[in-house]
């Protein structure tokens, strides 16, 4: 194994600055003479506004402009567009509602902006946005989707009366209702995935400049996507061509999904910049980012499980509405529906399955794409209905799960809804979760904890999860509209280091060692030499950015071919220079070999000669050492996993403590194990976030109840446990490096790993349902009814 390559669990390299306070996070960027932006935010989720007068407020110190929805709709400004239209089973199209970049005639979610101040500081701008007139007419809200489904509910938006914006199936309903029909056993279960907040570590940041003179703008941006950010922005928002626009994302401090999306604040900013030709800066604070930065989960499902008599699964049968919030961000139309149904069989055989959704608005902030996108929603419906059927059953979840799981021999398996596994061995995953988990010992650490008054409970789940993409025509067969290809290009400079461009990002993935890795596997270059190069239009070829554990799995392959190209390049420089063939001429530790003999000359020596030697033309020998290379997916890739969390509940109080926590995924090839490993923490954290603690609340009149963190609750170090975890890889085929996606695996199955922990504690003292989160009073609640 190459040292540096891959399976080499070096450090990484991008932690040298990050620790050492070197980084390009967002506070770091805000430089001196830019004006700053403040938005004045609609305090109601539903009514009709209108900045009735600006001059108080123009004439105070440091006031450039104050701009609104109004100014933005004269200059004939696009909407922010979606990135998908989904074909309705009902053949009813889905329905894109304008989103405005400041709303100008209606808004439509608390803390929705509707005008903009500008001035020479923030201070200045905050002061004087206290100053400005504005008349609003409140109009009747339906802020969450037992709200806006009710009968003669307040409605979005008039073209859709019953506030469904998309009704999407998948499965084959005959054959599921007769698998039903002749179960020995069905079993129903209803759930809530609540709406939570991703909460990066930096809030979102927007700089806008303009150039009069070439008639160009740059917007720096904390993006996860900066080509297709700047693609939207330029096409269907400006109208103008790529090139009259480019986007700048740095070290953006964390994404989880929610910063994947053009934001009203970018439309602004930008706008205002090129309207003042001056450089304008926005960056929010966290209560703006309680309002305004997308939200996520909010379903509601009802499911059921059919079995036969041996307690075999026939089918699985799941009705979800889904929350969209009162526009559609960009992914968020696929999320409950192509990310989401996909995912439901799970490693398990049904013979049919049937899953419907229906896509809702709301009077509220848009939701969209949170790490485990769809897919953890789904793991947590089958994992939540498996339990409860062992519970209604009187059998074991673990062996309940055992019995159905598709066997190794089985692969590559077709699930029920027509997902590909093409590798995989998850009942050795299970058994050794039980293993590590030290299941057989629960009982009697149950009894201790009941002798001490507590409640203890265990936990399963398991996942055959999507990740990745499948082909660009698939993507597009479905309503997306885009493809799913990515993009890296290498280029050896004259001293023989190299600089990696690639098309993804790196948000704390580890992107720029594990790339690096990549390159210094094929081509026996020092890890160190090898510069890997993101984030920025101006440098950077087109490519579709970070999101769905696709960076290793798209653009890993990218990479591995542009170094091949590379190295099949400077083989003939090679040859020529060993006077030797070129088909005799073998890449080793760094130097290109005569076969068989001792020959040999540096890979910097041929990357110098690259550049300076002449004779180019000759035996097919170019000049310079400089590939591009694009991969379009074979398929979805297929990580699998088992994970046991174990609990202990007071009664007393409700307080639940997360006692022991389990992972053992099947992730495929791992580049850097290590990094993979913090991958796997980072997820459980956040999972276990969700089905313990987090939970964003909207009252009657769509006010966020819970606004700051003092009342939307964080996972910290000090109620978490030590996190055991452990690989069982097999390789992925769908792809030639053989891997399948880790960013994602923890909150794949942590929040259905918790709660069917929280639940069966629960159940041991009578309670029969309970949703997520498992708050101490919610808890406390249970057990009191």
């Amino acid at each position: 194994m190459n040292e540096q390559g891959i399976g080499a669990s070096v450090l990484r390299k991008e932690d040298r600055r990050f620790i050492t306070g070197r980084g390009r996070y967002v506070g770091d960027l805000i430089g001196p003479g830019m004006l700053r932006a403040v938005f004045l935010r609609s305090p109601h989720a539903h009514a009709r506004v209108t900045v009735t007068d600006k001059r108080e407020a123009l004439q105070q110190p440091g006031v450039v402009a104050v701009l609104t929805g109004a100014d933005m709709k004269a200059d004939g400004l696009g909407t922010i567009p979606t990135q998908w239209a989904i074909p309705g089973a009902d053949g009813e199209p889905m329905y894109i509602p304008p989103y405005e970049g400041l709303a100008s005639e209606t808004v439509r979610f608390v803390g929705q902006a509707y005008a903009v101040v500008i001035a020479e500081t923030e201070e200045q701008a905050r002061d004087a946005a206290e100053l400005v007139e504005v008349d609003f007419e409140d109009l009747e809200a339906a802020a969450t989707l037992d709200a806006a489904l009710a009968q003669g509910a307040p409605v979005v938006w008039d073209e859709k009366p019953d506030n469904v914006s998309l009704y999407w199936t998948n499965g084959d309903e005959v054959a599921t209702q007769a698998a039903f029909d002749a179960a020995a056993h069905v079993i129903g279960l209803d759930l809530v995935n609540q709406r939570i907040a991703p909460m990066p570590i930096e809030p979102r940041l927007s700089i806008g400049r303009y150039d009069r003179g070439l008639d160009h703008m740059t917007i720096t941006t904390t993006s996860q996507c900066p080509h297709e950010v700047q693609r939207m922005l330029a096409q269907s928002v400006f109208g103008v061509s790529e090139t009259k626009l480019d986007l700048v994302a740095p070290d953006i401090g964390g994404g989880f999904g929610m910063k994947s999306y053009v934001y009203p604040e970018d439309v602004t900013v930008l706008w205002a910049a090129r309207k003042l030709e001056r450089e304008i800066a926005w960056r929010s604070d966290r209560s703006e980012a309680f309002l305004s930065d997308t939200g996520a989960r909010d379903h509601q499902t009802h499911a059921e499980l059919a079995l036969d008599a041996e307690h075999r699964f026939l089918a699985l049968r799941i009705r979800t509405d889904a929350n969209m919030g009162a526009y559609l961000s960009q992914h968020a139309p696929a999320v409950p529906t192509v990310y989401y149904s996909y995912v439901a069989p799970g490693p398990y055989r049904f013979d049919a399955a049937f899953v419907e959704t229906r896509n809702v608005f709301t009077h509220s902030t848009p939701i969209d794409a949170y790490r485990g996108a769809g897919r953890s929603e789904a793991v947590y419906v089958t994992e939540r209905l498996i339990d409860h059927a062992a519970r209604e059953l009187g059998v074991s979840g673990a062996e309940l799960r055992a019995k159905n799981l598709v066997a190794e021999s089985d692969f590559p398996y077709t699930t029920a809804v027509g997902s590909l596994l093409d590798s995989g061995n998850a009942a050795a995953l299970l058994e050794r979760a039980r293993d590590v988990a030290l299941e057989s010992g629960f009982a009697a650490r149950r009894e201790e904890a009941r002798g001490k008054g507590l409640l203890r409970g265990l936990g399963l789940a398991m996942y055959a999860a999507s990740c990745g993409g499948c082909t660009s025509a698939d993507s597009l067969s479905v309503g997306a509209l885009g493809g799913t290809w990515e993009s890296a290009r290498l280029q050896i400079q004259p001293s023989g280091s190299a600089t990696l461009y690639v098309g993804t990002h790196n948000h704390g993935q580890g992107h720029e060692t594990a790339f690096a890795q990549l390159v210094a596997e094929r081509t026996g270059l020092d890890l160190d030499s090898i510069e890997v190069v993101f984030g920025d239009t101006r440098r950077v070829q087109r490519g579709l950015g970070t999101f769905g554990s696709r960076s290793a799995v798209v653009c890993g392959p990218a990479i591995a071919l542009a170094c091949e190209r590379v190295i099949d390049k400077a083989r003939n420089l090679a040859a020529h220079m060993l006077e030797a063939a070129a088909t005799d001429i073998e890449l080793k530790d760094g130097h290109f070999t005569v076969a068989g003999t001792d020959h040999r000359v540096a890979f910097s020596a041929v990357a110098k000669s690259a550049y300076s030697a002449g004779g180019f033309g000759e035996d097919g020998r170019e000049p310079g050492l400089d590939e591009t290379a694009f991969h379009d997916p074979q398929g979805f890739t297929f990580p699998f996993g088992a994970h046991i969390a174990e609990v202990e509940i007071d009664p007393a109080t409700g307080v639940t403590r997360l006692i022991n926590y389990t992972a053992i995924d099947d992730l495929g090839v791992e580049i850097n194990p290590m990094i993979v490993e913090g991958q796997i923490h980072g997820g459980v954290v956040q999972g276990v976030g969700q089905a313990l603690m987090e939970v964003l609340c909207h009252d009657d009149t769509g006010q966020l109840v819970t606004g700051s963190f003092m009342d939307y609750t964080m996972p910290r170090a000090e109620v978490l446990p030590a996190i055991t975890s452990e690989r069982i890889a097999t390789r992925a085929q769908s792809n030639p490096l053989g891997a399948k996606g880790a960013g994602e695996a923890g909150t794949f199955a942590a929040p259905a790993a918790a709660a069917n922990a929280v639940m069966d504690a629960l159940a041991s003292a009578g309670v029969t349902r309970f949703d997520m989160p498992a708050t101490p009073l919610r808890v406390w609640q249970a057990l009191q009814d």
